[in-house]
């Protein structure tokens, strides 16, 4: 179906709900002489085609522009979507890719009074069992220990699967193994591999990729 039929096809639905809509309005919601529980009837029935409203507007791209309303502000001319206005809903393909915004980066030099202020991107989605969370803001005034410093604007990824968690930011990406039935013994240390005693080192199921010039290509650690 090309982009014709689909704007055809979606002009034909909505036209449909708004007259769905008025029906159920003008009959039932204003109608006084039905009682208060078919009232409340009819009324979840106009808020179940409200919501078949909003995702039916998910899929329009406005192409016929917008228009003014009463109060001044501007309208799509095929779904009635007031211009501006957040979507609550994302309507994912069920097959292949799905794609949840653009890519955001830190976009200002300028430090914050606080991280709500910096923040630009803060979200967070279960998919199949693995939690993914991305968080880009720009600078900010933080009171973190106590003491008042600039915190760095930053992109941050964090992905949590089963016991594993991943952390990638500008600066470095950090994998920690979080398994519960493995209590810690003792403090926790860090350090690079050849700060480690050899005989130590086998204790540590890690493989580094790298090419015949000793360039850190990637690891891989062993579950």
């Amino acid at each position: 179906m090309n982009s014709g039929q689909i704007k055809k096809e979606l002009k034909k639905q909505l036209n449909a709900l708004f007259k769905s809509m008025d029906f159920v309005s003008k009959n039932f919601l204003n109608n006084e002489k039905i009682s208060g529980r078919e009232s409340q009837v009819f009324f979840n029935i106009y808020q179940q085609l409200g919501l078949a409203w909003e995702f039916l507007g998910l899929q329009c791209r406005h192409r016929d522009g917008y228009k003014r309303t009463r109060d001044k502000k501007e309208a799509c001319k095929i779904c009635g979507k007031i211009r501006g206005t957040d979507d609550f809903y994302i309507l994912l393909p069920k097959k292949g890719l799905k794609k949840l915004g653009v890519k955001a980066n830190p976009n200002s030099k300028r430090t914050f009074e606080n991280k709500k202020d910096a923040e630009i991107v803060n979200d967070t989605i279960n998919f199949y069992g693995a939690v993914v969370n991305v968080d880009v803001h720009n600078s900010y005034k933080s009171n973190l220990f106590d003491k008042g410093i600039n915190m760095a604007a930053e992109r941050i990824f964090n992905v949590k699967e089963d016991n594993i968690e991943c952390h990638i930011d500008n600066h470095l990406i950090h994998i920690r193994l979080r398994d519960r039935d493995r209590k810690s013994k003792g403090k926790r240390y860090g350090g690079f591999p050849w700060e480690i005693k050899k005989e130590n080192l086998e204790h540590f199921p890690v493989i580094f990729d790298f090419d015949e010039k000793y360039k850190f290509l990637g690891l891989t650690i062993l579950k």
